[in-house]
């Protein structure tokens, strides 16, 4: 086999490899679902609980990097604090382990691969199933077959690569001492921040000291390179988003740089004390018998991360302070354009990428309810100064809703270009639906505006009974703004019948009125042209109430 074959071969290997495990790993988190938000929210209260909570869900969906991403968009959403995040990335890194010992257990001591064809052969018929939930079931099976079927075309193909130079090459590498040990740590690094699987990694390790290619000290290295350079996937998700995020990230890179700073400072001596406790457990020494190397580097990678999360965890208050003073809090106008959730960009299902839009239309329901407040305030004030200073405001806010509709559509439709659940595709909808009325709750505000602004160019002054009426209707449509946002916020709080029945007061009263306008007119109590003012500002309060509403029957279909 040519030199350009066989590296066609092992770059085939490698991303069937990859997409094995990107199946794998989003079909469980799929069929995990909205459970894996209920536990990282709810089993983080304490450092214990945060490290126990980081270990079960990396177990289950198979990707430290997924639960990293997905701490850190939760801290950008403020559902989780700083030191709860620590906690939890501390046990993402013990959890990723589990993944090691797949591999070495089914890998490497069992021939899984000749099961792999089976498993395709069961899983196939299931991806054609209607139930979506189904489908997923097909998905994880037939992306653990990928996985194994992937690891035996890499296993068979790197041993060909054999030639007069690579002997001599890594002998000479693994000659230089400390040196060596520093160079395959940036190797690891380096590799798994291009190929962005850190089980990859392991897995090429594994083959690559069965071949003897490499001892066993440069296979630990390389591990604890690939540690760091995992710790990529949060700090990329974490770029652009909140300073809160932003130190979460950070505090994931410094706790896996200070477990590779230490072991490496006792480097020998540690290697030669794991190879005797492996030993002594009943395996053969890994230093000289490379058959044992695969359970011995799987053992390895999870005493690696475990003694580093139980060095740390009395430290992660410290290190929350740590990372606090090395990202401070920027001052940012709060009339300046920010998305604060969706910023981070995709997640690594659709479902945790649709809880992120969530996040950032409640933020939407925040800004527009604001906004109505300023219009009220708009509709009293007397002073032409204060008056110019709300209504520039009120603009600017407008416009504000206008672009972050506009932002979060664009996201939406990214997230609509994967394969959806039925849950998913319902709630993305919903969402659609949402920042359509949202938006419009910004446009009747608007709208509000220029009925006052014609209000006072004209010099109208409404009579007291009619301004009563207005404040009355203000009063009703603001409540219903509070119950929205209110019922984002905290979805179990109220139900959804107080919300239809404010809905229902606002209807009635603007029957009231509408009534008492047409009498208004023909008795003269206010002019025509006053009338059709206060007849703007009363319909425009209705469809507000209106469009809230819409948005809490929508957001019902999205929990």
């Amino acid at each position: 086999m040519t030199v350009l074959l066989l590296l066609l071969t092992l770059a085939g290997a490698t991303a069937l490899f990859l997409y094995g495990m990107k199946l794998l790993s989003e079909s469980l988190q799929k069929i995990m679902g909205d459970r894996i938000r209920t536990i990282l929210t709810s089993m983080s209260s304490n450092r214990f609980k945060g490290v126990a909570t980081g270990v079960f869900i990396t177990a289950l969906i198979q990707s430290s990097s997924a639960t990293t991403v997905m701490v850190v968009s939760f801290v950008n959403a403020g559902i989780l604090r700083l030191f709860e995040a620590i906690t939890i990335i501390m046990g993402a890194n013990v959890g990723t382990t589990i993944t090691s010992w797949i591999i070495a257990v089914f890998g490497f001591e069992v021939n899984f691969s000749i099961y792999a064809l089976p498993l395709i052969g069961i899983s196939i018929p299931l991806l054609f199933a209607a139930k979506r939930k189904t489908k997923n079931w097909g998905e994880m099976l037939l992306g653990f077959a990928l996985l194994f079927i992937s690891l035996r075309f890499i296993k068979e193909a790197i041993p060909q690569f054999e030639s007069e130079w690579s002997d001599p090459f890594f002998r000479l590498i693994t000659s230089w001492g400390y040196f060596t040990y520093i160079i395959f740590i940036i190797f690891g690094a380096v590799v798994t921040v291009v190929i962005r699987s850190s089980s990859a990694i392991i897995a090429f390790t594994m083959v690559l000291v069965l071949n003897g290619w490499i001892d066993f000290h440069s296979a630990c290295a390389m591990v604890m390179g690939e540690n760091v350079g995992t710790t990529l996937a949060a700090i990329s998700a974490a770029r652009i988003a909140n300073v809160t995020a932003k130190r979460a990230a950070l505090a994931h890179l410094f706790f896996n740089l200070f477990g590779m700073i230490w072991i490496l400072a006792i480097f020998p001596v540690y290697i030669k004390s794991f190879a005797w406790f492996y030993s002594s457990l009943g395996g053969a020494n890994p230093l000289g018998y490379n058959e044992s190397v695969p359970l011995a580097l799987a053992l390895f990678h999870t005493m690696f991360n475990l003694l580093n999360a139980i060095i740390l965890i009395g430290f992660s208050k410290n290190i929350a302070r740590f990372v606090t003073r090395k990202i401070p809090t920027a001052g940012q106008s709060d009339s300046q354009f920010k998305l604060r959730h969706i910023k981070i960009g995709l997640l690594s299902t659709p479902d945790a990428s649709l809880f992120q839009a969530k996040r950032e239309t409640i933020v939407f329901a925040e800004k527009v309810r604001k906004m109505f407040l300023n219009v009220e305030r708009a509709f009293d004030v007397t002073s032409e100064r204060e008056y110019a200073i709300l209504s520039e405001r009120i603009k600017e806010t407008e416009e504000y809703a206008d672009r972050l509709e506009k932002e979060i559509a664009i996201y939406l439709t990214k997230v609509g270009e994967g394969r959806l659940s039925e849950s998913s595709s319902k709630s993305m909808r919903a969402l659609f639906k949402m920042i359509d009325d949202i938006e419009s709750v910004a446009d009747s505000c608007i709208n509000i505006l220029n009925a006052i602004d014609r209000k006072n160019e004209k010099k109208i002054r409404f009579p007291e009974p009619v301004n009563n009426n207005v404040h009355l209707m203000f009063n009703m449509v603001r409540d219903a703004l509070d119950m929205m946002v209110t019922m984002l916020t905290h979805n179990d709080v109220l139900p959804l019948s107080m919300a239809v029945e404010t809905e229902k007061e606002i209807n009635n009263f603007r029957d009231i009125l509408k009534s008492e306008h047409l009498n208004n007119l023909e008795k003269g109590v206010y002019k025509y042209e006053a009338g059709i003012i206060y007849n703007d500002i009363i319909s425009q309060c209705e469809r507000i109430g209106d469009y809230a509403i819409n948005v809490d029957e929508s957001y019902k279909n999205t929990v």
